[in-house]
């Protein structure tokens, strides 16, 4: 089922969506439109995070990928799990980004 041309489709349209979404994210404003600097006490933006944490992991995770495939191996089921997870995961946190940076 996960090698399904279907289930390929899916997974690149996700993909697409999330590197869309996490990379495009609008930043908060350094400075107040009325000039004053704003009360942020030096937070962290949490889409800006999430969106650079997210798209860090989901493409380290197509690195590894292309280098089994180059390389011709065949990692253990736990370590392509682990992929699998590790790209769920960054491109959730991508979309989650997204969604934060637009609806503020």
């Amino acid at each position: 089922m996960l090698t399904s041309q279907g289930f390929i489709v899916v997974m690149m349209i996700a993909g697409a969506i999330g590197f869309y979404l996490g990379i495009d994210t609008p930043a908060l404003p350094f400075h107040e439109p009325n000039g004053e600097s704003d009360d942020s006490d030096g937070k962290i933006d949490i889409a800006e995070f999430l969106s650079a944490v997210g798209t860090f992991l989901a493409t380290w995770m197509a690195f590894v990928s292309v280098n089994v495939i180059v390389f011709r191996g065949e990692p253990h089921i736990f370590w392509t799990i682990m992929i699998m997870l590790g790209w769920v995961v960054g491109v959730t946190m991508q979309i989650i980004a997204g969604a934060i940076a637009r609806i503020r």
